[in-house]
């Protein structure tokens, strides 16, 4: 009995070790597990902050940053001078459409006055009640006022030939004013436009009155 007794005793003490043995093989390889887990992890993180660490993030600039291109780059900042060429732009074409106005404007309402005019002549001339001397009159004016219209139009074609931008004709029986569009006309230059208005309106050269427009 003492013998199987001591047997057993035996037995129980080597099932103690290796159950201990074990138990602390498991707990060792647990935490290998958890460190390769948590290494993995790590180095994913890592990995992951230095992958967006080398992406630049677009409209993103630092102050250091920018004054660094400003420095590298002076000639990328606007200056005053620009912004007051950009500013004064508008303005110039105002000028430009106003001036351009005064023309069309001008030559609009000169027709429209030989219209009216040669309307009521028309009138006096279709008057039942009109005398024989009334309706030679109207018919006599209404010829002058057609062959200065034509005249007015040659001559304007013609100075503008001559290189102009631009020109009126105001014509009455005192006197003929001619209007150019130019910033200054030089003798010669008058002197053309002198010889023309002359010879096609058929009038003196003393009742000719040339200027300039810019």
């Amino acid at each position: 009995m003492k013998i199987l007794k001591r047997n057993q005793l035996i037995i129980l003490v080597i099932s103690l070790m290796l159950i201990t043995a074990g138990y602390l093989n498991f707990t060792a390889n647990s935490e290998n597990v958890t460190t390769s887990i948590t290494g993995d992890r790590s180095d994913a993180k890592i990995g992951d902050a230095e992958l967006v660490s080398t992406i630049p993030k677009e409209d993103e600039i630092t102050e250091e940053q920018l004054q660094q291109n400003i420095l590298n780059n002076p000639e990328s900042v606007n200056t005053d001078f620009n912004n007051e060429k950009t500013i004064n732009q508008p303005e110039i074409e105002t000028a430009t459409i106003q001036e351009d106005y005064y023309f069309t404007n001008s030559k609009l309402e000169r027709n429209n006055m030989y219209s009216e005019t040669l309307e009521t002549y028309q009138e006096i001339y279709n008057n039942v009640n009109a005398t024989a001397e009334n309706k030679k009159e109207a018919i006599l004016k209404i010829n002058s006022i057609n062959n200065t219209k034509n005249a007015i139009m040659i001559a304007e074609n013609l100075i503008i030939a001559k290189g102009f931008e631009d020109v009126i004709i105001f014509a009455n029986e005192q006197s003929i004013s001619v209007i150019v569009k130019s910033p200054e006309l030089k003798q010669e230059e008058v002197a053309q436009i002198q010889n023309i208005v002359s010879r096609e309106l058929n009038v003196e050269a003393e009742k000719i009155h040339i200027s300039s427009k810019n």
